[in-house]
């Protein structure tokens, strides 16, 4: 059975923005892979959007981000959404009953299957369905923005604390 995990870049102050700082060279290499490890991902509209750049190939790319669109482009993607009426390649688009979609491709998969986007993560913790919480916190404080928990934080309980890199801790928990 797949195990649910909601991992994104969060600065000090509790907000993730994607533009607003970037990984050095040691945690994007943390991220090729993560990426070559999943299952799977799981994406709300908007951060399927913000991802399909790795579907292209881009000629100013260096050898790590050819590396990452190879591994992301590898992996299967489900994307909820009520607005999209198609996605793209190795993707498929998850209507209908939210939860037992869920727990339907959890049950189909082994390993992990990453969730990115705190609207979708709130939405599946609100269901019980996520089952790892990995925040990165970069020495970065933004003062405002989207919150990497989009409601009330669930009872949390720690379970691994490591850096990676220079400059990035990732806390790892899960429910309570």
């Amino acid at each position: 059975m797949a195990k649910i995990v909601f991992a994104l870049n969060q600065s000090l102050d509790g907000f993730v923005d994607h533009m607003a700082f970037q990984p050095d060279p040691v945690v994007f290499r943390h991220f090729i892979d993560d990426m070559r490890g999943l299952a799977g991902s799981l994406y709300g509209r908007r951060m399927y959007e913000t991802m399909r750049y790795w579907d292209e190939d881009h000629v100013e790319w260096d050898a790590p981000e050819r590396e990452y669109a190879a591994a992301w482009q590898s992996k299967p993607k489900w994307v909820v959404s009520r607005t999209l009426q198609s996605v793209g390649p190795n993707a498929s688009l998850i209507e209908g009953d939210l939860a037992a979609a869920i727990r339907r491709l959890k049950a189909e998969h082994e390993g992990e299957i990453e969730v990115s986007g705190p609207e979708l993560a709130h939405s599946l913790t609100e269901l019980g369905l996520v089952d790892e919480y990995r925040l990165y916190l970069h020495p970065v404080v933004l003062g405002q923005g989207k919150p990497f928990f989009a409601g009330p934080r669930p009872p949390l309980r720690l379970v691994a604390s490591d850096r990676i890199g220079e400059q990035v801790i990732r806390l790892t928990y899960v429910p309570v």
